[in-house]
């Protein structure tokens, strides 16, 4: 089925953009960058390249699309990841996390599946710089109970941050990635928020 100039400008502004950076650019970025009204002008307009077989969501997957290719055949799925704002790693922040869109993943090549329970937050500070993760960086985590030695996005003592996770005679604490941090121990509390399954660094480069 033919597309409109719109909607071809439309798939090859996706390709490009999952060519150049590995990833697939959100709604919030479609609207950008064509200057829709809306958000939701961006999704009507997937909807459309939808229906006329070039992309394809997957089915009982939650925010999963698929390109397809000129021979029909559906290329890596790329899932929407929801942002949930920014995590420091450095010292605690007390901050609430707000929703701020999505990262758009090639789920395959970091081995994310769509799931209600991953999510992505924004790196801010250097205390984990040693395990390559950037202030600027995107850590994609996954909700669940943490082995040792995983990096978390962590509750301790009521403020939030991002460290590896330590057992020590069954004694747990957090370690930064950067000597100039000091170890944290609960005097609390000590809740897991997620656990890293995947990072997308800033720019979009892997």
């Amino acid at each position: 089925m033919k597309l409109t100039q719109r909607q071809q400008e439309l798939l090859d502004y996706l390709k490009d953009e999952h060519a150049a950076t590995g990833i697939m650019p959100s709604t919030r970025e479609i609207q950008e960058h064509f200057g829709f009204a809306s958000q939701t002008a961006a999704v009507s307009h997937l909807r459309a390249l939808e229906r006329k077989g070039v992309v394809k969501r997957l089915p009982n997957k939650a925010r999963a699309l698929t390109l397809v290719d000129d021979d029909g055949l559906e290329r890596e799925p790329i899932v929407d990841i929801p942002i949930y704002g920014m995590i420091p790693a450095g010292y605690g922040d007390g901050g609430v996390p707000e929703a701020e869109g999505c990262l758009s993943v090639d789920s395959r090549s970091i081995g994310v599946r769509p799931s209600d329970k991953t999510f992505a937050l924004r790196v801010r500070g250097d205390s984990m710089i040693d395990a390559h993760i950037l202030s600027g960086d995107h850590v994609i985590l996954e909700q669940r109970e943490p082995r040792n030695r995983d990096i978390v996005a962590a509750l301790i003592d009521g403020e939030t941050t991002l460290k590896r996770y330590v057992m020590d005679n069954r004694k747990p604490f957090l370690k930064a990635e950067n000597v100039d941090y000091p170890d944290l121990i609960p005097a609390r509390e000590l809740l897991i928020q997620g656990v890293m399954v995947g990072l997308v660094r800033a720019g979009g480069k892997w």
